[in-house]
């Protein structure tokens, strides 16, 4: 027998051949933390949800292993539905091997409306099959569905004093791809038996199915068979032309480069380095006209933020970057020594007032300030200044006078091989000091990236004190490597303009 969930089902919608190596070959996963964090976020949205209308009886039962007890929590949701209760959340239900549980099952007329919560703040077509395969569960199991509705977060909510869950989330009907994906369940249905019944990896080849509607955890596995460097590892090429070329057998990048396809400069400089043993370029002149837009004293700056779905403070909205970090490098005259200054808020507590007044007392007016990538940092300090009015003459100050060290990498006036076509600063730092172990983030203890600093500051308040101390300096440590990087492609612009 077939036993599918709605995600195993969402799983074969997307791609037959993911359903079977999440069956048959899970270990070739690759694991991304950032996806597991958003699997966390989306719990959380659930669980607010659950009271989006009113009073609830959640069903939630597990067995001694930690297990959901699946048998109780349908037998929950028979004796509630008898009962006449009007909210059931996670109301479970099974037909023929196919389970689901619902979000919200809600009680309406002579039926119950299906609501399915998604962290998302927008609709997907995707969570239209989802609820389309609940249907189908819930009406062959004797439920009369009446309605079948997603519920998101509404982006243009912004917290006051309180949080007021009826509007951070908006409700959506889904009835009209419902109707349509609904029909399409029995025969994805006699699909899946026949990729369950194989024993070998089904022949399906990469497509657009590896991208849409998310990204695939076995990409690296299906394409094993593909040298590096590809044309999937082209700079700022869509997906769907990487597609496209790879279709028309168009793979490596000589045979992108012989069939004359390809007319960006910086993806053709990207091949042609790769292909070549060319030395670095560097455009001189152009390196030192940006230079002279850097002056004395000299500062070297970069946020760390965290993105709560939920808003946590008074004037944020859904997914609101919120600074709660900064390393802070500087050089007072030239030739003088390099200072650091930085500054990690309390976890648990609204950071931003805080770092914009210690940042304020770090950065004089009408200083030079450089960051990598600059449109992050200037508009965190645009929204800081409309937080805090009192401030804004100084914060806007900084940030009108902010250059970005990313022109010259992005820009293509330095440029060399071991960049691979990527001018993020995780990228051009290593292809310029390779064997510098000071500046090798997979140096650094528990913090490596944005995304795990984001992750780990909102839980420090809940760790035992002697791991708080350790994360915040991991933390401390990690935002402090990003502007000693920035310091260190600086001197290297320098070098390479004389």
């Amino acid at each position: 027998m077939l036993y599918l969930s709605k995600s195993k089902y969402c799983n074969l919608w997307q791609c037959p051949k993911l359903l079977w190596l999440n069956k048959f070959k899970p270990e070739e996963k690759t694991e991304d933390p950032a996806l597991q964090a958003r699997f966390d976020e989306g719990n959380v949205v659930g669980d607010l949800a659950m009271g989006l209308f009113g009073d609830f009886i959640e069903v939630t039962a597990f067995k001694e292993e930690g297990k959901l007890d699946l048998d109780e929590m349908m037998r929950l949701t028979k004796q509630y539905i008898d009962e006449g209760v009007e909210n059931i959340c996670e109301a479970s239900f099974s037909y023929n091997g196919l389970y689901c549980a619902v979000d919200i099952l809600r009680k309406n007329g002579d039926g119950y409306a299906v609501y399915e919560v998604k962290s998302s703040t927008e609709e997907k077509y995707i969570y239209g099959v989802d609820i389309s395969y609940q249907k189908y569960v819930l009406e062959h199991c004797g439920v009369n569905v009446t309605g079948t509705y997603l519920v998101c977060i509404d982006s243009s909510y912004i917290r006051g004093d309180e949080l007021e869950i009826d509007k951070l989330f908006q409700i959506i009907d889904m009835s009209d791809t419902v109707d349509i994906e609904i029909q399409n369940v029995p025969s994805l249905l006699r699909r899946a038996e026949e990729i369950m019944s194989l024993k070998d990896v089904p022949d399906i080849d990469i497509g657009l199915q590896c991208e849409d509607p998310y990204h695939c955890a076995f990409w690296e596995y299906c394409t094993k068979h593909i040298d590096s460097p590809s044309v999937f590892n082209l700079y700022r090429l869509p997906f769907k032309k990487k597609i496209d070329y790879y279709n028309q057998g168009l793979i490596s990048y000589n045979d992108l480069l012989f069939s004359g396809k390809i007319s960006n400069e910086k993806q053709i400089r990207q091949m042609m380095f790769a292909v070549s043993d060319q030395k670095p370029h560097i455009d001189k002149d152009n390196i030192r006209n940006f230079l002279q837009n850097l002056s004395y004293p000299l500062y070297f700056l970069d946020f760390e933020t965290m993105q709560q779905v939920i808003p946590q403070y008074k004037g944020t909205k859904p997914y609101e970057q919120v600074p709660f970090q900064y390393s802070l490098h500087y050089i007072e005259h030239k030739g003088g020594e390099l200072k650091h200054k930085d500054f990690l808020a309390e976890s648990g507590v609204d950071p931003r007032r805080a770092l914009a007044e210690q940042l304020c007392e770090d950065i004089p007016m009408d200083v030079c300030v450089t960051a990598y990538n600059k449109a992050f940092e200037c508009t965190r300090l645009k929204e800081l200044a409309e937080a805090f009015p009192d401030l804004a003459t100084h914060l806007l100050n900084i940030e009108s006078n902010i250059v970005d060290l990313l022109v010259p990498f992005q820009s293509g006036y330095y440029y060399n091989k071991a960049m691979g076509g990527s001018f993020s600063i995780k990228s051009v730092l290593p292809a310029l000091f390779p064997n510098d172990p000071a500046l090798d983030y997979h140096n650094l203890e528990g913090v490596h990236n944005g995304g795990e600093a984001m992750n780990l500051f909102p839980r420090i308040k809940d760790l035992p004190p002697e791991e708080q101390a350790k994360a915040r300096q991991n933390l401390l440590k990690y935002c402090e490597l990003d502007t000693y990087a920035m310091v260190k492609l600086w001197e290297d612009l320098e070098r390479v303009a004389k």
